[in-house]
């Protein structure tokens, strides 16, 4: 019984080892930024340095927008005015 005991208590602490691992292997595993939250502003154009789409592998799409002031700002891709930022960054670079 005391085996038991001891085997049940181990499962028990490696469950818990491994769960709280599992959020932080997920951030190592993705190629890039996802976002969870949206800026429902708008940023404007001369204060833009870069945007960069998420990774398809997000659950939601967006755009991470680098400005002047060196913020990261998270903005969903269905703004108008961030697709035309990187519709234009992408001609830039071209």
């Amino acid at each position: 019984m005391k085996t038991l005991s001891i085997t049940v208590g181990l499962l028990l602490l490696l469950t818990v080892y491994y769960c709280t691992a599992i959020p932080l292997a997920v951030n190592e595993i993705a190629p890039g930024s996802c976002c969870f939250q949206f800026f429902t502003g708008r940023i404007r154009k001369e204060n833009i340095i870069s945007v960069v789409k998420t990774h398809s592998s997000c659950h939601e799409m967006g755009f991470v927008v680098s400005t002047a002031s060196g913020n990261e700002v998270c903005v969903s891709q269905q703004q108008n005015w961030a697709q035309r930022a990187f519709k234009q960054q992408e001609v830039i670079e071209e």
